[in-house]
């Protein structure tokens, strides 16, 4: 069986979506929306998003900062292929 989402309430009466691989294991969860439609929305924009998506490597810059915190991209390179090929994403400056 493929993985699935699974939408379920949040506080306050708000909804997160969870991304459950194939054997039950929880992959991540979202952000807390306001609306069940707009969770809805946010699959299908998660969906459109891992199959296109960059891969940004951010291991080795800088830890995360607390939640609320920004990002800078910042020293963010692209990841290499482990079999020798071009890079597997092309991450540019700002």
């Amino acid at each position: 069986m493929s993985g699935y989402f699974e939408l379920v309430m949040a506080p306050e009466g708000r909804y997160r979506v969870r991304l459950t691989d194939g054997r039950g294991e929880l992959m991540a969860v979202s952000v807390t929306f306001e609306t069940k439609a707009a969770a809805v929305a946010g699959i299908a924009a998660a969906r459109e998003i891992a199959g296109t998506g960059l891969i940004v490597d951010r291991t080795g810059v800088e830890p995360e900062p607390a939640l609320g915190g920004r990002r800078t991209g910042a020293g963010i390179q692209p990841m290499k292929s482990s079999i020798g090929g071009p890079p597997l994403s092309r991450v540019e400056g700002p």
